[in-house]
């Protein structure tokens, strides 16, 4: 089956029961006519999502399953980890409801590596619990760089602004310390690359934002622009990636100046997530780029304080699976496109020299 007629396995991995991860989810895929764009794969339990569904009046039925290949194109399809009945404390986090998170995400992400599904969407989880049970990342993306054994890049995505943050979760006394000028060049790079084969946008332009106020001042407020981000930009511009900057932060998110570019790297998380969730809240869909497997989430956390309250909005989550289809089908696309490119063959010109000749790959 073609890319193009491939209904994509979406799973979905459900984060903290006791948050709004559930009511999200089913809110999410409650109309009937959902399952006829892509096949969804929930890694959790179906005694939990009963129990919520009656909560949240919905009316879903869900197909149990107790391996991915069991899933049926047309159903919502519930791997169940676990049999018996879960105790629910809508509100606060608990060990049963920390343990399920950890193990919805590792049997989703162990599904993803199989290639049993296409894409992973994670629904919020309680980083801080998970420390406390042994989980050793600050949140997903350090996860899946250390699964996938490759650096990933928090990229936050809507269709008009695209934001990705050089570090991470780490304290801001460390932010300068963690970033350098190779850092910043493979960075940018794979920023560049995932803009090209992730989102179709076949010359993307890079907006790149300083470290310290006013971008250093020219030195007067840090060296850092000097020393490390315009070196990067200024290699990379050689190399004919159309990367900009560094812009100061204060006065970048004015849409005269963020609309001329396709992406913007931010130096810490902060500096990109406060305007992104500011401008783009709701809609906004959290993408791990530059990893070889397709994993998004929605840009909010668990939100305990309304938790079972039935007023979580599951858009984010709703664009976090579209985005995630989106970006699957986009890099086969680029896949085919890269395969079918020409090839050179070589020829026997008449002087007796071979010479190289574009032909069609697969001729």
């Amino acid at each position: 089956m073609s890319p193009k007629n491939h209904k994509v396995r979406v799973g979905i991995s459900i984060g903290d029961f006791n948050g709004i991860g559930p009511e999200i989810i089913m809110k999410s895929l409650k109309d009937k006519t959902i399952t006829d764009f892509f096949t969804p794969i929930i890694f959790g339990s179906g005694k939990l999502f009963t129990y919520q569904k009656n909560i949240f009046k919905l009316n879903l039925n869900f197909n149990y399953i107790t391996e991915t290949s069991q899933a049926q194109n047309g159903k919502l399809n519930m791997l169940n980890l676990v049999k018996d009945n879960s105790n629910v404390e809508l509100g606060k986090p608990s060990e049963e409801s920390t343990k399920m998170a950890i193990d919805s995400l590792e049997a989703a992400t162990e599904a993803l590596m199989k290639g049993e599904i296409d894409v992973l969407v994670t629904a919020p989880i309680n980083k801080d619990e998970m420390v406390k049970m042994g989980f050793k990342h600050a949140g997903h993306t350090g996860y899946f760089e250390e699964k996938f054994n490759k650096k990933g890049l928090m990229f936050l995505v809507t269709d008009g602004l695209k934001v990705a943050v050089s570090t991470h979760h780490i304290p801001i006394s460390q932010v300068a310390e963690n970033i350098s000028k190779e850092k910043i060049k493979k960075q940018i790079k794979a920023l560049n690359q995932t803009l090209i084969e992730d989102f179709s946008i076949s010359k993307p332009k890079i907006a790149v934002l300083g470290l310290n106020p006013h971008s250093g001042d020219g030195g007067v407020i840090g060296n850092e622009e000097i020393e490390i981000i315009s070196p990067a930009i200024k290699e990379l511009s050689d190399q004919g990636i159309l990367a900009f900057g560094p812009f100061p932060a204060d006065s970048f998110f004015q849409p005269s100046k963020y609309q001329s570019f396709d992406a913007v790297l931010a130096m810490y998380h902060d500096q990109g997530l406060a305007p992104f969730k500011t401008l783009a809240y709701e809609e906004g869909v959290n993408y791990t780029a530059g990893l070889p497997f397709i994993r998004t989430s929605p840009d909010h956390g668990v939100a305990y304080d309304i938790a079972g309250k039935n007023i979580a909005d599951e858009q984010s989550f709703m664009e976090a699976i579209f985005m995630a289809i989106k970006i699957f089908k986009n890099r086969s696309d680029y896949k085919e496109m890269m395969s079918n490119r020409l090839q050179p063959r070589r020829m026997p010109s008449d002087n007796g020299i071979d010479e190289d000749l574009p032909v069609e790959s697969g001729m």
